[in-house]
């Protein structure tokens, strides 16, 4: 199984549509966001991906109030976690925040295989223990080209995909 990781959209709707086209065309599964979507309307572009989508909060999020409700009007496809997530895909155990320091940290209690995290918009990828630890980069395309990540559940590697 294959799932998309991003994070920061930052309301830079044109990546996130590129972004979705990519993910469905590698047949990915579900996709993890690491926080800062920042409104609403990025909730209903990732809804046509028309697969589970994971979000935390990150620290440029507008009104937490209409982005639980727009998620909640998704049927259960979208599912907004609060400040951190965990859940279970294909046998790994992930968990997911917004800022790095967290993430070391759950890294750190060997709980997980993988844990992913943002907020630095710079793509990142090392192991604590055996836990895989990696921030995407950003889908906005603030410092570095635009991108995310692909995992392969099977195989656990992460590949960045780069959004033109």
């Amino acid at each position: 199984m294959k799932f998309a990781v991003m994070s920061d959209t930052h309301d830079h709707m044109d990546n996130l549509r590129k972004a979705i086209e990519i993910i469905c065309a590698e047949n990915c599964a579900a996709i993890i966001h690491c926080g800062d979507i920042i409104a609403p309307f990025m909730i209903k572009i990732l809804e046509k991906a028309e697969m589970p989508v994971h979000i935390v909060f990150g620290n440029n999020d507008g009104d937490a109030f209409l982005l639980t409700r727009t998620a909640l009007e998704s049927g259960g496809r979208i599912t907004i976690h609060g400040h951190w997530g965990r859940i279970e895909l294909d046998g790994l155990k992930i968990a997911f925040v917004h800022d790095g320091p967290l993430a070391e940290g759950l890294a750190a209690t060997g709980k997980y295989d993988m844990v992913f995290f943002g907020h630095s918009h710079q793509h990142y990828q090392d192991r604590i223990g055996e836990t895989v630890l990696f921030n995407p980069g950003d889908v906005m395309g603030k410092d570095i080209e635009p991108g995310f990540g692909i995992v392969d559940s099977w195989t656990r590697e992460i590949t960045r995909v780069v959004i033109r």
